[in-house]
Order: structure tokens, then sequence, then C-alpha cells
């Protein structure tokens, strides 16, 4: 797995509110995970973060799913549960300790889903991010077969938004990416037909050339790994 910038894992205080009891409730390799990394995002889908046991609360009141005899969890439960990611289209992952479930509380849909694991034990990097992967398989119907990284919240990221002007004589972003591939090999690559993004240990960030809006080049970049770089 590809670390995106330096790794910012939990400081003690926050290692030892997970317990022995805490790490049997979460799903497998969790607490490791976010001992060793800390909070970010992973492959650009899932914020992984620290239990919540508050955000979910008031969402027991505001009957946005729907609760028949099918449902993992009543409305009334909905409270009881805690939030430990979020994808970035503001759907929930959470566990609800008191039946033991893993939960899916989606954005736009009508029905809260159990996630059922079957994840293969290996190194303690790879078995959460094995469970993320699963849980985007149930929940997708598919696979990403994009890169895995992680891109921890490290507190000194930053960014620079570039447009490129109108222009038919002006080279295309793909072209423009392909270019900076080339003169600037990135130590990894994700590109689909919506965007390339070129990611640079030095930077401790990634340059995304956005295809969809065509003229968008964004640098992200961790103002600390790239402190000494002309940004």
């Amino acid at each position: 797995m590809y670390i995106v910038s330096g790794p910012r894992p939990l400081p003690n205080g926050r290692n030892h509110m997970f317990g022995r009891e805490d790490e049997e409730g979460y799903p497998p390799g969790y607490v490791r995970f976010m001992q060793r990394f800390g909070e970010g995002t992973y492959r650009g889908w899932m914020n992984v973060q620290l239990p919540d046991r508050e955000v979910l609360q008031p969402f027991a009141e505001y009957g946005l799913w729907e609760h028949d005899d099918d449902s993992p969890i009543t409305e009334p439960q909905i409270a009881e549960c805690i939030a430990i990611g979020t994808t970035v289209d503001g759907d929930f992952l959470a566990v609800h300790p008191q039946t033991a479930q893993l939960l899916w509380l989606p954005r736009h849909a009508e029905h809260i889903q159990a996630i059922l694991l079957q994840v293969q034990e290996q190194n303690d990097e790879g078995l959460y991010a094995a469970v993320l992967d699963e849980i985007y398989r149930q929940v997708y119907g598919s696979s990403q077969e994009l890169a895995v990284y992680y891109e921890p919240w490290t507190g000194t990221r930053s960014h620079l938004f570039l447009r490129l002007p109108p222009g038919e004589d002006r080279p295309s972003l793909p072209e423009l990416a392909g270019r900076c591939q080339a003169s600037f090999p990135p130590d990894l690559s994700v590109e689909n037909e919506y965007t390339c993004s070129l990611f640079y240990r030095e930077l401790g960030g990634y340059v995304r050339f956005n295809y969809a809006y065509l003229q968008e080049v964004a640098v992200f970049y961790d103002r600390m790994q790239g402190r000494h770089l002309p940004l």
C-alpha cells in the first residue's frame, strides 16, 4: 500500500482509548491500522476515522432509512452506533456494539445494510485495507481496479489549483499528464476516464489532472515534505 505522505500515528493518549474489548468490537485490523497510520482517506474513497459515538445520534430521529423485518437494526438503535468511517459521498460505516454488527448507512439509499466479512488473515498493514476493499465490493457490486494508496491527514497539507486558459492550440489534459509523467516519473499513478493523479513522495502528495472539467490541474502537497519545493 502506497502511503501518500508521512503517516500520523495516534498519540499515546489516544492509543489508550482502544482496550482489548474495544479491539474485538471493531472490524479486523481497524485498531492496528489506526494506531500505525492515523486518520486519513483510503483509495480516494473512504475516510478512515477515530470512533465517533455521537455523530449518528441525531439520525435516529430523521427517518432517513426504511425499517422492516429485514433491517439489521431498528431506527432507535441508530443512536447507539459508533461511526468509524465516511465515504466522500457521505455514506457512514459504523459498528453497533449491542448486536456486534458492521453496518453501512447509505446517503442515497433507503435501507441500512449489514456487512458480513470474509477476509483472510494477512499482515497487519493489509488486513483492514482488505476489509475496506470487501466492503466496496459488497456495496457497489464491483472491485476497485486502481492502485492501493492511503492519504494520512497530517494537518500540514495544502493545495494549489491551476486553470488552463481555453484555446484550440493548447495541449489537452491527457497530453499534459503524459508529458508530466515522461519528464517527472511519478512514484505512483492512478488514472481513469475522469482524472489522472501522479503521486510524488518528494511532494508528500500528488498532481491531479481533472479530465472531466478539461481545464483544471491541482497540486496537493504536504507543507513539511514539500517545503523546499518552488510551489
